[in-house]
Protein backbone atom coordinates (compact mmCIF):
# COMPACT_ATOMS: atom_id res chain seq x y z
CA UNK A 1 0.00 0.00 0.00
CA UNK A 2 1.71 3.30 -1.00
CA UNK A 3 1.59 6.19 0.91
CA UNK A 4 -1.50 7.72 -1.14
CA UNK A 5 -3.89 4.62 -0.40
CA UNK A 6 -2.88 5.14 3.14
CA UNK A 7 -3.71 8.36 3.00
CA UNK A 8 -6.62 7.36 1.48
CA UNK A 9 -8.21 5.16 4.05
CA UNK A 10 -7.55 7.22 6.46
CA UNK A 11 -9.84 9.54 4.90
CA UNK A 12 -12.57 6.67 4.72
CA UNK A 13 -12.49 6.57 8.68
CA UNK A 14 -12.62 10.58 9.05
CA UNK A 15 -9.52 11.75 7.80
CA UNK A 16 -7.77 12.13 11.49
CA UNK A 17 -4.73 12.56 9.48
CA UNK A 18 -1.68 15.21 10.42
CA UNK A 19 -0.10 16.94 7.62
CA UNK A 20 3.02 15.30 8.81
CA UNK A 21 1.76 11.83 7.75
CA UNK A 22 1.80 12.96 4.03
CA UNK A 23 4.75 11.24 1.75
CA UNK A 24 6.42 14.11 0.00
CA UNK A 25 5.52 14.30 -3.80
CA UNK A 26 2.34 12.14 -3.30
CA UNK A 27 0.22 11.79 -6.58
CA UNK A 28 -3.53 11.14 -6.52
CA UNK A 29 -5.14 7.98 -8.63
CA UNK A 30 -5.61 8.84 -12.22
CA UNK A 31 -9.82 8.08 -11.88
CA UNK A 32 -9.69 10.04 -8.33
CA UNK A 33 -10.37 13.78 -7.56
CA UNK A 34 -9.45 15.29 -4.40
CA UNK A 35 -10.15 18.72 -3.52
CA UNK A 36 -9.11 20.89 -0.29
CA UNK A 37 -12.05 23.23 0.87
CA UNK A 38 -13.75 24.80 3.58
CA UNK A 39 -16.51 22.90 4.09
CA UNK A 40 -17.80 23.66 7.54
CA UNK A 41 -21.01 25.27 6.46
CA UNK A 42 -22.62 22.28 5.35
CA UNK A 43 -25.59 21.51 7.72
CA UNK A 44 -27.78 18.83 5.73
CA UNK A 45 -27.28 17.08 2.51
CA UNK A 46 -31.41 16.97 2.37
CA UNK A 47 -31.99 19.45 -0.87
CA UNK A 48 -34.97 20.57 0.86
CA UNK A 49 -32.92 22.61 3.60
CA UNK A 50 -29.45 22.56 2.03
CA UNK A 51 -28.82 26.53 1.78
CA UNK A 52 -24.89 26.85 2.11
CA UNK A 53 -22.17 26.77 -0.29
CA UNK A 54 -20.64 23.63 0.07
CA UNK A 55 -23.65 21.34 0.48
CA UNK A 56 -24.73 22.78 -3.35
CA UNK A 57 -21.94 21.63 -4.52
CA UNK A 58 -22.69 18.18 -3.28
CA UNK A 59 -26.88 18.32 -4.49
CA UNK A 60 -25.44 19.43 -7.68
CA UNK A 61 -22.91 16.27 -8.16
CA UNK A 62 -25.46 13.97 -6.24
CA UNK A 63 -28.96 15.04 -7.56
CA UNK A 64 -30.77 15.63 -11.09
CA UNK A 65 -32.88 18.20 -11.61
CA UNK A 66 -36.00 18.58 -14.25
CA UNK A 67 -33.37 21.19 -15.98
CA UNK A 68 -29.92 22.18 -15.21
CA UNK A 69 -27.69 24.73 -16.39
CA UNK A 70 -24.35 23.47 -18.36
CA UNK A 71 -21.66 24.00 -16.63
CA UNK A 72 -19.21 24.34 -19.06
CA UNK A 73 -21.47 26.60 -21.05
CA UNK A 74 -23.43 29.07 -18.48
CA UNK A 75 -24.23 31.84 -21.07
CA UNK A 76 -26.42 28.93 -22.68
CA UNK A 77 -28.46 28.84 -19.41
CA UNK A 78 -30.70 25.91 -18.54
CA UNK A 79 -30.80 22.76 -20.58
CA UNK A 80 -33.14 19.74 -20.04
CA UNK A 81 -31.84 17.11 -17.49
CA UNK A 82 -34.59 15.01 -16.21
CA UNK A 83 -37.12 16.61 -18.15
CA UNK A 84 -36.60 15.81 -21.95
CA UNK A 85 -38.67 19.23 -22.94
CA UNK A 86 -41.93 21.17 -21.88
CA UNK A 87 -44.92 23.43 -22.84
CA UNK A 88 -46.03 26.59 -21.99
CA UNK A 89 -49.80 27.42 -22.17
CA UNK A 90 -51.31 30.15 -23.74
CA UNK A 91 -52.06 32.07 -20.34
CA UNK A 92 -48.43 31.60 -19.36
CA UNK A 93 -49.52 30.34 -15.71
CA UNK A 94 -49.02 26.36 -16.56
CA UNK A 95 -45.59 24.67 -17.77
CA UNK A 96 -45.94 20.75 -18.62
CA UNK A 97 -42.92 18.88 -18.76
CA UNK A 98 -42.33 15.73 -20.28
CA UNK A 99 -40.09 13.33 -18.20
CA UNK A 100 -37.08 11.64 -19.91
CA UNK A 101 -37.45 7.76 -20.04
CA UNK A 102 -35.24 5.21 -19.13
CA UNK A 103 -33.33 6.95 -16.14
CA UNK A 104 -33.16 5.27 -12.38
CA UNK A 105 -31.89 6.41 -9.27
CA UNK A 106 -29.11 5.01 -7.05
CA UNK A 107 -31.88 2.70 -5.34
CA UNK A 108 -32.31 1.19 -8.64
CA UNK A 109 -35.87 2.74 -8.95
CA UNK A 110 -36.54 4.79 -11.26
CA UNK A 111 -37.01 8.28 -12.17
CA UNK A 112 -40.73 9.15 -12.28
CA UNK A 113 -43.08 12.70 -12.76
CA UNK A 114 -44.62 10.98 -9.59
CA UNK A 115 -41.13 11.79 -7.91
CA UNK A 116 -40.44 15.09 -9.43
CA UNK A 117 -43.90 15.96 -8.28
CA UNK A 118 -43.22 14.69 -4.62
CA UNK A 119 -39.32 16.63 -4.48
CA UNK A 120 -40.94 20.01 -4.95
CA UNK A 121 -44.12 19.36 -2.96
CA UNK A 122 -42.08 18.32 -0.04
CA UNK A 123 -39.77 21.28 -0.57
CA UNK A 124 -42.83 23.37 0.12
CA UNK A 125 -44.43 21.14 2.83
CA UNK A 126 -41.44 20.98 4.78
CA UNK A 127 -40.86 25.18 4.21
CA UNK A 128 -36.54 25.13 4.90
CA UNK A 129 -34.63 28.12 4.76
CA UNK A 130 -34.54 27.85 0.46
CA UNK A 131 -38.48 27.32 0.32
CA UNK A 132 -39.07 30.66 -0.68
CA UNK A 133 -37.88 29.65 -4.18
CA UNK A 134 -40.74 27.43 -4.79
CA UNK A 135 -43.17 29.18 -2.55
CA UNK A 136 -42.90 32.95 -4.46
CA UNK A 137 -45.01 31.26 -7.32
CA UNK A 138 -47.55 31.33 -4.74
CA UNK A 139 -47.25 27.12 -3.81
CA UNK A 140 -48.56 26.74 -0.60
CA UNK A 141 -48.57 23.05 1.59
CA UNK A 142 -52.44 23.78 0.92
CA UNK A 143 -52.45 23.82 -2.59
CA UNK A 144 -48.74 22.90 -3.46
CA UNK A 145 -50.33 18.68 -3.95
CA UNK A 146 -53.02 20.44 -7.12
CA UNK A 147 -50.82 23.02 -8.15
CA UNK A 148 -47.79 21.13 -8.73
CA UNK A 149 -48.89 17.18 -9.97
CA UNK A 150 -47.46 14.14 -12.16
CA UNK A 151 -49.70 13.08 -14.92
CA UNK A 152 -48.84 10.13 -16.30
CA UNK A 153 -45.02 10.87 -17.27
CA UNK A 154 -45.51 14.76 -17.12
CA UNK A 155 -45.20 16.82 -14.39
CA UNK A 156 -47.44 20.24 -14.50
CA UNK A 157 -46.45 23.22 -12.62
CA UNK A 158 -49.64 25.67 -12.33
CA UNK A 159 -48.19 29.18 -11.18
CA UNK A 160 -50.27 31.86 -8.96
CA UNK A 161 -49.60 34.38 -12.11
CA UNK A 162 -47.87 34.90 -15.46
CA UNK A 163 -44.16 34.83 -14.95
CA UNK A 164 -41.48 34.97 -17.71
CA UNK A 165 -40.70 31.10 -18.17
CA UNK A 166 -36.75 31.75 -17.87
CA UNK A 167 -37.63 32.67 -14.27
CA UNK A 168 -39.36 29.88 -13.61
CA UNK A 169 -37.41 27.63 -15.40
CA UNK A 170 -34.23 29.36 -13.65
CA UNK A 171 -35.51 28.84 -10.14
CA UNK A 172 -36.15 24.55 -10.56
CA UNK A 173 -32.17 24.75 -11.51
CA UNK A 174 -31.54 25.87 -7.44
CA UNK A 175 -30.51 23.62 -5.15
CA UNK A 176 -34.00 22.92 -3.63
CA UNK A 177 -35.29 21.75 -7.61
CA UNK A 178 -33.41 18.30 -6.68
CA UNK A 179 -35.42 15.25 -7.61
CA UNK A 180 -35.22 12.60 -4.70
CA UNK A 181 -36.41 8.93 -4.77
CA UNK A 182 -39.66 9.00 -3.03
CA UNK A 183 -39.99 5.30 -2.22
CA UNK A 184 -36.76 5.16 -1.01
CA UNK A 185 -37.08 9.03 1.30
CA UNK A 186 -40.69 7.81 2.53
CA UNK A 187 -39.32 4.55 3.57
CA UNK A 188 -37.02 6.62 5.88
CA UNK A 189 -39.74 8.79 7.04
CA UNK A 190 -40.07 9.37 11.15
CA UNK A 191 -42.94 10.73 12.79
CA UNK A 192 -44.25 12.55 9.39
CA UNK A 193 -40.77 13.96 8.53
CA UNK A 194 -40.93 12.86 4.87
CA UNK A 195 -37.11 11.67 5.44
CA UNK A 196 -36.03 15.01 6.37
CA UNK A 197 -33.45 13.68 9.08
CA UNK A 198 -32.72 10.84 7.39
CA UNK A 199 -31.96 12.87 4.13
CA UNK A 200 -29.61 14.89 6.52
CA UNK A 201 -26.93 12.60 6.38
CA UNK A 202 -28.14 10.66 3.33
CA UNK A 203 -29.10 10.86 -0.80
CA UNK A 204 -31.89 9.57 -2.60
CA UNK A 205 -30.64 11.09 -6.33
CA UNK A 206 -30.13 10.29 -9.23
CA UNK A 207 -27.36 12.43 -10.14
CA UNK A 208 -23.50 11.27 -11.60
CA UNK A 209 -22.22 10.82 -8.02
CA UNK A 210 -23.90 8.94 -4.71
CA UNK A 211 -22.89 10.03 -1.50
CA UNK A 212 -20.56 7.29 0.73
CA UNK A 213 -20.52 9.76 3.96
CA UNK A 214 -20.17 13.14 4.67
CA UNK A 215 -18.37 13.78 7.71
CA UNK A 216 -18.93 17.44 9.74
CA UNK A 217 -15.88 19.95 9.38
CA UNK A 218 -13.80 16.94 8.18
CA UNK A 219 -14.59 15.30 4.77
CA UNK A 220 -17.18 14.38 1.79
CA UNK A 221 -17.10 11.29 -0.32
CA UNK A 222 -18.61 10.58 -3.09
CA UNK A 223 -18.39 7.86 -5.74
CA UNK A 224 -19.54 7.17 -9.45
CA UNK A 225 -23.04 6.52 -10.63
CA UNK A 226 -22.00 4.20 -13.30
CA UNK A 227 -25.67 4.29 -14.52
CA UNK A 228 -26.62 7.93 -14.56
CA UNK A 229 -28.31 8.60 -17.77
CA UNK A 230 -25.26 10.58 -19.23
CA UNK A 231 -22.52 8.20 -18.80
CA UNK A 232 -20.70 7.23 -15.78
CA UNK A 233 -18.21 10.53 -14.85
CA UNK A 234 -14.48 9.83 -15.21
CA UNK A 235 -13.33 10.53 -11.86
CA UNK A 236 -14.60 7.34 -10.11
CA UNK A 237 -14.41 8.88 -6.39
CA UNK A 238 -14.02 12.01 -5.28
CA UNK A 239 -12.84 13.34 -1.90
CA UNK A 240 -13.61 16.95 -0.51
CA UNK A 241 -11.52 17.59 2.47
CA UNK A 242 -12.23 20.43 4.92
CA UNK A 243 -9.21 22.44 5.44
CA UNK A 244 -9.64 25.35 6.88
CA UNK A 245 -6.16 27.23 6.75
CA UNK A 246 -4.86 28.65 3.19
CA UNK A 247 -1.18 27.78 3.62
CA UNK A 248 -2.04 24.23 4.66
CA UNK A 249 -4.06 23.67 1.24
CA UNK A 250 -1.44 25.16 -0.57
CA UNK A 251 1.45 22.67 1.14
CA UNK A 252 -1.26 20.15 0.04
CA UNK A 253 -1.52 20.88 -3.78
CA UNK A 254 2.18 21.30 -3.93
CA UNK A 255 3.20 18.22 -2.18
CA UNK A 256 0.42 16.67 -5.07
CA UNK A 257 -1.54 15.33 -2.11
CA UNK A 258 -4.89 17.48 -3.49
CA UNK A 259 -5.90 17.79 -7.06
CA UNK A 260 -7.25 21.03 -6.69
CA UNK A 261 -6.87 24.16 -3.63
CA UNK A 262 -10.40 26.20 -3.38
CA UNK A 263 -9.34 28.55 -0.87
CA UNK A 264 -5.66 29.84 -1.19
CA UNK A 265 -5.28 33.54 -0.10
CA UNK A 266 -3.66 35.77 -2.67
CA UNK A 267 -0.20 35.16 -0.96
CA UNK A 268 -0.79 31.56 -1.36
CA UNK A 269 -1.94 31.89 -4.64
CA UNK A 270 1.39 33.48 -5.92
CA UNK A 271 3.05 30.90 -4.12
CA UNK A 272 1.82 27.90 -5.90
CA UNK A 273 1.55 29.91 -9.07
CA UNK A 274 5.30 29.40 -9.10
CA UNK A 275 5.03 25.39 -7.97
CA UNK A 276 5.86 23.23 -10.26
CA UNK A 277 2.77 21.30 -12.20
CA UNK A 278 0.44 24.05 -10.39
CA UNK A 279 -1.92 25.82 -12.27
CA UNK A 280 -4.68 28.95 -11.17
CA UNK A 281 -8.02 29.26 -12.89
CA UNK A 282 -9.60 32.41 -12.09
CA UNK A 283 -13.66 32.67 -12.79
CA UNK A 284 -15.25 35.49 -11.30
CA UNK A 285 -18.59 34.44 -9.04
CA UNK A 286 -21.72 35.59 -7.82
CA UNK A 287 -21.11 35.83 -4.37
CA UNK A 288 -20.66 39.10 -2.37
CA UNK A 289 -19.39 39.86 0.55
CA UNK A 290 -21.67 42.45 2.49
CA UNK A 291 -21.98 44.09 6.27
CA UNK A 292 -25.84 43.75 7.52
CA UNK A 293 -27.08 45.90 9.80
CA UNK A 294 -29.99 44.90 12.09
CA UNK A 295 -32.75 47.41 11.78
CA UNK A 296 -33.77 46.14 15.61
CA UNK A 297 -31.07 48.20 16.87
CA UNK A 298 -32.26 51.77 17.68
CA UNK A 299 -28.80 52.94 16.46
CA UNK A 300 -28.60 51.52 13.52
CA UNK A 301 -31.80 51.66 12.23
CA UNK A 302 -31.18 55.25 11.60
CA UNK A 303 -30.84 56.52 7.79
CA UNK A 304 -27.49 58.35 8.70
CA UNK A 305 -26.15 55.97 10.18
CA UNK A 306 -26.81 53.29 7.75
CA UNK A 307 -24.92 55.53 5.08
CA UNK A 308 -22.28 56.18 7.06
CA UNK A 309 -21.24 52.66 7.52
CA UNK A 310 -20.46 52.46 3.48
CA UNK A 311 -18.19 55.24 3.86
CA UNK A 312 -16.04 53.23 7.09
CA UNK A 313 -14.98 50.54 4.08
CA UNK A 314 -11.67 50.83 3.15
CA UNK A 315 -12.70 49.49 -0.13
CA UNK A 316 -9.52 49.67 -2.59
CA UNK A 317 -7.29 48.84 0.80
CA UNK A 318 -8.33 45.40 1.17
CA UNK A 319 -8.84 45.06 -2.42
CA UNK A 320 -5.50 45.91 -3.16
CA UNK A 321 -3.75 44.27 0.01
CA UNK A 322 -5.16 40.82 1.24
CA UNK A 323 -7.67 40.46 -1.14
CA UNK A 324 -5.41 40.95 -4.39
CA UNK A 325 -6.63 39.25 -7.39
CA UNK A 326 -10.04 37.51 -5.31
CA UNK A 327 -12.08 40.05 -5.11
CA UNK A 328 -13.49 43.03 -7.12
CA UNK A 329 -15.39 46.05 -5.73
CA UNK A 330 -18.91 46.09 -5.94
CA UNK A 331 -21.62 47.50 -4.07
CA UNK A 332 -24.81 46.44 -5.66
CA UNK A 333 -26.86 43.46 -4.95
CA UNK A 334 -26.64 41.73 -8.68
CA UNK A 335 -23.61 40.46 -9.21
CA UNK A 336 -22.11 41.66 -12.55
CA UNK A 337 -22.59 39.75 -15.43
CA UNK A 338 -26.61 39.58 -14.65
CA UNK A 339 -29.41 41.18 -16.23
CA UNK A 340 -29.83 44.56 -15.34
CA UNK A 341 -26.40 44.69 -13.03
CA UNK A 342 -25.08 47.73 -12.15
CA UNK A 343 -21.02 49.48 -12.29
CA UNK A 344 -22.33 52.35 -10.30
CA UNK A 345 -19.94 52.07 -7.04
CA UNK A 346 -20.89 55.83 -5.45
CA UNK A 347 -18.68 54.85 -1.78
CA UNK A 348 -15.57 55.34 -0.90
CA UNK A 349 -13.29 55.68 2.40
CA UNK A 350 -14.08 58.88 3.68
CA UNK A 351 -13.77 58.67 7.49
CA UNK A 352 -14.74 62.54 7.77
CA UNK A 353 -18.03 61.80 5.29
CA UNK A 354 -19.08 58.92 7.98
CA UNK A 355 -18.39 61.25 10.93
CA UNK A 356 -20.86 64.35 9.82
CA UNK A 357 -23.55 61.57 9.20
CA UNK A 358 -23.19 59.75 12.76
CA UNK A 359 -23.27 63.65 14.01
CA UNK A 360 -26.39 64.30 11.97
CA UNK A 361 -27.71 61.10 13.92
CA UNK A 362 -26.73 62.29 17.07
CA UNK A 363 -24.34 59.44 17.58
CA UNK A 364 -21.60 60.19 20.21
CA UNK A 365 -19.98 56.71 21.22
CA UNK A 366 -21.30 53.09 20.03
CA UNK A 367 -20.68 49.55 21.15
CA UNK A 368 -21.72 46.95 18.49
CA UNK A 369 -20.67 43.45 18.04
CA UNK A 370 -20.33 41.84 14.65
CA UNK A 371 -20.51 38.30 13.83
CA UNK A 372 -17.86 36.66 11.33
CA UNK A 373 -17.00 33.20 10.92
CA UNK A 374 -13.63 31.78 10.88
CA UNK A 375 -12.57 32.32 7.21
CA UNK A 376 -9.37 34.55 7.12
CA UNK A 377 -10.22 37.01 4.45
CA UNK A 378 -13.87 38.03 5.96
CA UNK A 379 -11.37 37.99 9.68
CA UNK A 380 -9.59 40.38 8.01
CA UNK A 381 -12.18 42.45 6.66
CA UNK A 382 -14.11 42.75 10.05
CA UNK A 383 -10.59 44.07 11.73
CA UNK A 384 -10.08 46.75 8.83
CA UNK A 385 -13.91 47.55 9.66
CA UNK A 386 -13.32 47.59 13.31
CA UNK A 387 -10.39 50.07 12.92
CA UNK A 388 -12.06 52.49 10.16
CA UNK A 389 -15.01 52.74 12.92
CA UNK A 390 -12.99 53.56 15.77
CA UNK A 391 -11.85 56.45 14.38
CA UNK A 392 -15.54 57.94 14.85
CA UNK A 393 -16.09 56.38 18.19
CA UNK A 394 -17.99 53.11 17.11
CA UNK A 395 -16.02 50.03 19.62
CA UNK A 396 -16.66 46.74 17.30
CA UNK A 397 -16.29 43.73 18.92
CA UNK A 398 -15.84 41.33 16.60
CA UNK A 399 -17.16 37.58 16.89
CA UNK A 400 -15.55 34.80 15.49
CA UNK A 401 -17.14 31.30 15.25
CA UNK A 402 -18.34 28.53 13.13
CA UNK A 403 -20.49 29.01 9.75
CA UNK A 404 -23.27 27.16 11.70
CA UNK A 405 -23.17 29.52 15.02
CA UNK A 406 -22.81 32.98 13.65
CA UNK A 407 -25.39 32.05 10.40
CA UNK A 408 -27.95 30.87 13.29
CA UNK A 409 -27.07 34.09 15.45
CA UNK A 410 -27.86 36.33 12.14
CA UNK A 411 -30.79 33.76 11.00
CA UNK A 412 -32.56 34.63 14.12
CA UNK A 413 -31.89 38.15 14.27
CA UNK A 414 -29.82 38.69 17.22
CA UNK A 415 -26.37 40.13 15.77
CA UNK A 416 -25.87 43.94 15.76
CA UNK A 417 -23.86 43.27 12.59
CA UNK A 418 -23.00 40.14 10.81
CA UNK A 419 -20.27 39.72 7.93
CA UNK A 420 -20.65 37.17 5.12
CA UNK A 421 -21.20 36.35 2.05
CA UNK A 422 -23.96 35.66 -0.25
CA UNK A 423 -24.56 33.61 -3.85
CA UNK A 424 -27.07 33.77 -6.05
CA UNK A 425 -29.44 30.74 -6.20
CA UNK A 426 -30.16 30.94 -9.89
CA UNK A 427 -29.26 32.82 -12.66
CA UNK A 428 -31.88 35.56 -13.21
CA UNK A 429 -32.26 38.85 -11.22
CA UNK A 430 -34.89 38.01 -8.95
CA UNK A 431 -31.95 35.65 -6.90
CA UNK A 432 -30.88 38.60 -5.53
CA UNK A 433 -33.63 41.04 -5.67
CA UNK A 434 -35.75 38.72 -3.85
CA UNK A 435 -34.20 38.53 -0.84
CA UNK A 436 -31.66 41.71 -0.20
CA UNK A 437 -34.19 43.94 -1.58
CA UNK A 438 -37.85 41.79 -0.50
CA UNK A 439 -40.11 41.25 2.76
CA UNK A 440 -43.03 41.47 2.68
CA UNK A 441 -43.69 40.34 6.05
CA UNK A 442 -41.32 41.63 8.41
CA UNK A 443 -42.53 40.38 12.15
CA UNK A 444 -40.49 37.85 13.68
CA UNK A 445 -43.44 35.67 13.14
CA UNK A 446 -42.86 34.86 9.25
CA UNK A 447 -39.73 33.29 10.19
CA UNK A 448 -38.62 34.41 6.36
CA UNK A 449 -35.21 32.80 6.96
CA UNK A 450 -34.54 33.10 3.29
CA UNK A 451 -34.93 36.84 3.07
CA UNK A 452 -31.69 38.95 4.16
CA UNK A 453 -33.90 41.67 4.56
CA UNK A 454 -35.91 39.35 7.17
CA UNK A 455 -32.94 38.61 8.54
CA UNK A 456 -31.87 42.28 8.72
CA UNK A 457 -35.45 43.37 10.27
CA UNK A 458 -35.88 45.63 7.37
CA UNK A 459 -39.14 46.43 5.76
CA UNK A 460 -36.83 47.61 2.58
CA UNK A 461 -39.16 50.92 2.65
CA UNK A 462 -40.96 50.27 -0.76
CA UNK A 463 -38.89 48.08 -2.40
CA UNK A 464 -40.65 44.94 -2.30
CA UNK A 465 -43.35 46.20 -4.10
CA UNK A 466 -40.69 47.03 -7.18
CA UNK A 467 -39.35 44.03 -6.93
CA UNK A 468 -42.66 42.19 -7.41
CA UNK A 469 -43.16 44.38 -10.56
CA UNK A 470 -40.15 43.59 -11.90
CA UNK A 471 -40.07 40.01 -12.28
CA UNK A 472 -43.40 39.75 -13.33
CA UNK A 473 -41.96 42.30 -16.50
CA UNK A 474 -42.17 40.65 -19.86
CA UNK A 475 -40.25 43.37 -21.85
CA UNK A 476 -36.49 42.69 -21.44
CA UNK A 477 -35.46 46.58 -21.50
CA UNK A 478 -38.50 47.77 -19.38
CA UNK A 479 -36.77 45.07 -16.52
CA UNK A 480 -33.23 45.90 -17.05
CA UNK A 481 -34.22 49.62 -15.97
CA UNK A 482 -36.39 48.63 -13.19
CA UNK A 483 -33.63 46.06 -11.80
CA UNK A 484 -31.62 49.42 -12.16
CA UNK A 485 -33.62 51.96 -10.46
CA UNK A 486 -34.24 49.33 -7.94
CA UNK A 487 -30.35 48.90 -6.74
CA UNK A 488 -30.03 53.01 -7.10
CA UNK A 489 -32.50 52.94 -4.33
CA UNK A 490 -30.75 50.27 -2.62
CA UNK A 491 -28.01 51.97 -2.45
CA UNK A 492 -28.51 55.38 -0.69
CA UNK A 493 -31.28 53.27 2.21
CA UNK A 494 -30.46 49.97 3.17
CA UNK A 495 -29.06 49.03 6.00
CA UNK A 496 -26.58 46.50 3.84
CA UNK A 497 -22.78 47.22 2.96
CA UNK A 498 -21.83 45.59 -0.11
CA UNK A 499 -18.05 45.93 -0.91
CA UNK A 500 -16.65 42.70 -3.24
CA UNK A 501 -17.74 40.46 -5.47
CA UNK A 502 -15.70 36.87 -5.45
CA UNK A 503 -13.06 36.16 -8.01
CA UNK A 504 -12.41 32.67 -7.30
CA UNK A 505 -9.13 31.17 -7.66
CA UNK A 506 -8.79 27.95 -7.99
CA UNK A 507 -4.82 26.75 -7.79
CA UNK A 508 -4.59 22.84 -9.52
CA UNK A 509 -2.73 20.38 -10.24
CA UNK A 510 -1.61 20.97 -14.16
CA UNK A 511 -2.92 17.79 -15.17
CA UNK A 512 -6.43 18.40 -14.26
CA UNK A 513 -9.04 19.53 -16.86
CA UNK A 514 -12.62 20.47 -17.46
CA UNK A 515 -13.18 22.00 -13.93
CA UNK A 516 -15.29 24.93 -13.21
CA UNK A 517 -17.12 25.89 -10.04
CA UNK A 518 -19.56 27.56 -12.14
CA UNK A 519 -18.99 31.16 -12.61
CA UNK A 520 -21.78 33.07 -11.37
CA UNK A 521 -23.46 30.43 -9.84
CA UNK A 522 -22.60 28.00 -7.60
CA UNK A 523 -22.08 25.03 -9.72
CA UNK A 524 -19.21 23.11 -9.35
CA UNK A 525 -19.57 20.05 -11.78
CA UNK A 526 -17.27 17.21 -10.60
CA UNK A 527 -18.75 15.36 -13.40
CA UNK A 528 -16.94 17.25 -16.02
CA UNK A 529 -13.33 16.81 -14.37
CA UNK A 530 -11.09 15.17 -16.40
CA UNK A 531 -6.88 14.10 -15.33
Amino acid sequence: MNAFNRLLTGAAIGLAVSLSSFAANAETPANMLVIANRIDDVTTIDPAESFEFAGSDISRNVYSRLVILDPMDLDAGYKPDLAESWEVSEDGMTITFTMREGVTFHSGNPVRAEDAAFSLQRAVILNKTPAFILTQFGFTPENVTETIRADGNTLILTTDKKYATSFVLNCLTATIGAVVDKETVMANEVDGDMGSEWLRTNSAGSGPYMLDSWRPNESVTLSSFPDYYGGAPEMERVIVRHVQESASQRLLLERGDIDIARNLNPEDVAGASAADGVVISDELKGRLMYLALNQKHPELSKPEVRQAFKYLIDYEGMRDSFLAGQYAIHQNFLPATYLGASDENPFSYDIEKARELLTAAGVDGLEIELGVREAQERIEIAQSFQNAAAQVGIKVNITVGTAKQILARYRARELDVYLGAWGPDYPDPQTNAGTFAYNPDNSDEANATGLLAWRNSWDTGGLTEKVEAAVTEGDRDTRIQMYLDIQSEFRETSPFVIMFQQIEQSAMRENVTNWSTGQAVTNAAYWQVTK
